[in-house]
């Protein structure tokens, strides 16, 4: 991308501080409203559907979705299309298997939600490890994201984005917790929405698909070439959305999200409209991928695919015209960044509180610090890499490590502490260790898609550890296993 011109770079920065100050501002409502350590740690589970529905939608659309997509559909063609599809797919695992029973079992946190069910401490800690390293390891594409959209909009150097986000993050999260990042997460859906809609409507305008003169109009018949499944493409799709449904579920920011309502029945709502706003969500990132694959045929585009979007609306536009879009486009993925990275700091800042400071709310507050300094550092000293990759590596992890767990722990009564032990240790270090190989030998490696995408065998080596480990162990079920059950599977009484 080519430096961006004064106007541009005004525009951006005056777009992004306004982003910034309106996620601020809205976040201090909540701060009024919190008064107690369930406000910080769940918002004292009084979150409505339609509140909750729109600030889990605001945290999930990260940077992989908002910039991500759309540039891997420009370079990848229709394998860019599974990523939504995989996304949304997540969240209707959630609302079948996990939504209801995992809010019923009246847990902060998923340690507190081990420890009803196994009463292991060894498994809890565990547990708290592969929650905080799974939060440090999807906030780091995060920053990057921020480092990437403010240095090829604005001109600013690496660091500042990253920078920028942790400061808003921790004024967002320290002084209200739960309660004052959920209104904002809610108001962020709207911004990230509004962001993609505004441009895309004006593009559409302008390539004359509502009618009249069809200016700069591109040509969309070969828009798919070269962008066919062949075997090893099966193999790495199939891999890719088994890693987004089952990753979805272990995903810390997005569990927390479901002790906030105040019933399980309330949760599966929650979950029911959060499909309706993300199936909206997702159209528009595609259309304007299939744009860019049409619009942006420069080579140079993609060697930094991320950014086709910030480039669209220039490319479409000359002048002014494209320097506001394209500051429109930047607000809302800076709201993007925002929206997911408060979320897991305060998934994150709640495990550390409650298990190393006493669930206090100066704990929080300390955890939250803590939350965000690793990845901070690992942002500012590592390289990029393609944001919609970065996210699939966390989802596979999180879907190896995470998902047996809460899949066989809510459902299968069988299952003993050592099992889901074995389970956890089995599916973290297969996923971390084939992806460490897949990193190094590169894509063009013979078999590298095996290593890169593992979440194929990952995740069923690792309920097969623990259905194993559960079924021939020395081990037995917890003696409540019956009550436990009946209390995450049965409605509430009123």
């Amino acid at each position: 991308m080519t430096d961006p011109g004064t106007l541009s770079a005004s525009a951006v920065l005056s777009a992004v501080v306004l982003v910034s100050a309106i996620t601020v501002l809205v976040s201090t409502y909540g701060v009024r409203l919190s008064r107690s350590t369930g406000d910080f740690y769940v918002a004292s589970r009084r979150v409505s559907p339609r509140m909750n529905a729109s600030a889990v939608a605001g945290e999930y659309i990260s940077a992989a979705s908002f910039l991500g997509v759309a540039g891997l559909i420009l370079v990848e063609g229709t394998y860019g299309l599974w990523f939504p599809v995989g996304y949304t797919a997540g969240f209707l695992t959630m609302l079948l298997f996990i939504a209801g029973p995992l809010r019923r079992s009246g847990a902060y946190t998923v340690p507190d939600f081990v420890t009803l069910r196994f009463a292991s401490p060894r498994l809890r800690m565990l547990t708290v490890m592969l929650v905080v390293l799974t939060g440090w390891l999807y906030i780091v594409p995060q920053l990057h994201g921020a480092s990437l959209a403010l240095s090829a909009t604005a001109g600013l150097p690496e660091w500042a984005g990253p920078a920028a986000v942790v400061l808003v993050v921790l004024a967002t999260v320290m002084p209200g917790g739960m309660r004052s990042v959920t209104i904002a997460q809610a108001v962020q859906y709207w911004i990230k929405l509004s962001a993609l809609l505004i441009p895309l409507v004006f593009i559409l305008l302008r390539m004359g698909v509502f009618g009249g003169a069809q200016a700069q109009a591109p040509d969309f018949s070969a828009v798919w070439e070269g962008s066919g499944l062949g075997s090893e493409d099966f193999y790495r799709t199939v891999s890719l959305i088994l890693a987004l449904m089952l990753g979805t579920i272990g995903l810390p920011h997005i569990l927390v999200r479901f002790y906030t309502n105040p019933d399980g029945d309330a949760a599966r709502r929650t979950t029911f409209l959060l499909l309706s706003l993300l199936a909206a969500f997702y159209v528009l990132p595609v259309a304007l991928g299939v744009i860019a694959r049409a619009v942006l045929t420069d080579p140079g585009v993609q060697d930094s695919p991320d950014t086709a979007v910030l480039q669209l609306p220039s490319a479409v536009f000359e002048g002014a015209a494209g320097d506001l879009l394209t500051a429109v486009v930047a607000g809302g993925a800076f709201a993007a960044f925002l929206s997911t990275a408060s979320g897991l700091v305060v998934s994150v800042s709640g495990v550390l509180s409650q298990e190393f400071f006493g669930g206090t709310v100066r704990g929080f507050r300390i955890g939250a610090v803590l939350a965000v300094a690793l990845p901070l550092a690992i942002s500012t000293a590592t390289s990029h890499v393609a944001l919609a990759g970065a996210v699939a590596m966390v989802f596979t992890f999180s879907a190896s490590a995470m998902a047996p767990l809460l899949l066989l722990g809510i459902w299968w009564s069988g299952i003993t502490a050592q099992g889901a032990f074995a389970g956890m240790v089995t599916g973290a270090a297969a996923s971390l260790c084939s992806l460490a190989v897949g990193l190094r030998v590169g894509e063009g490696a013979p078999g590298a898609v095996v290593v890169l995408y593992p979440a194929l065998w990952c995740v069923p080596l690792a309920f097969a550890a623990a259905m194993l480990v559960s079924r021939f162990g020395s081990g037995r079920p917890p003696a409540d296993t019956t009550s436990v059950l009946a209390r995450l599977h049965l409605p509430e009484r009123s």
